[in-house]
């Protein structure tokens, strides 16, 4: 997302201006889930609902500037949003103990985000958040802090991989 900020800068002011709500939105809620599931291992939906209430609007109403009022845009915005959901719903209910609702219901949000950009940015912030995820994992076996059981919270994980894949022309 930031990196089309000149291009739309140039293109479609009004384009420009939403995606960086989006993007102010996006870094708001980041921080506050990532800081309460840290420490609580919770998404709250206090945060996490009302988060559709915006980014719907705000990411649709990007998409379709940006794409010179392309439909298709929109809807791969709410495909996005859809296909990340049921993602992670799938594997909620396969593992339940391994994943929260509270992830499942986050990543909606953060497919909104992600299909604004493209299908590839999709696939690989969510890559990215499992890797992330996996890794720090990796250091809790190796550090003897923890174990394959020991419970992490996944929200930070999501949020810095969505980040990325936002931030990175992939």
């Amino acid at each position: 997302m930031t990196h089309r900020l000149p291009e739309l800068w140039g293109t479609s002011p009004l384009a420009f201006w939403l995606v960086v709500a989006c993007l102010c939105y996006y870094v708001w809620m980041a921080a506050r889930l990532a800081a309460i599931d840290i420490r609580s291992h919770l998404l709250p939906n206090r945060i996490v609902l009302p988060s559709y209430w915006a980014a719907v609007p705000l990411t649709v109403a990007a998409a379709i500037a940006a794409g010179g009022f392309d439909v298709g845009a929109a809807l791969r915005v709410l495909g996005g949003g859809a296909v990340l959901w049921l993602v992670y719903f799938v594997l909620r209910i396969v593992y339940p103990a391994g994943m929260g609702f509270g992830d499942v219901k986050l990543a909606g949000v953060l497919g909104l985000y992600l299909g604004f950009l493209s299908w590839s940015h999709l696939f690989w912030g969510t890559a990215a958040a499992f890797l992330l995820g996996g890794l720090f994992g990796l250091g809790l076996i190796i550090s003897r802090r923890g174990t394959a059981k020991s419970a992490i919270p996944f929200g930070p994980f999501m949020l810095a991989g969505t980040a990325l894949a936002l931030a990175l022309p992939v």
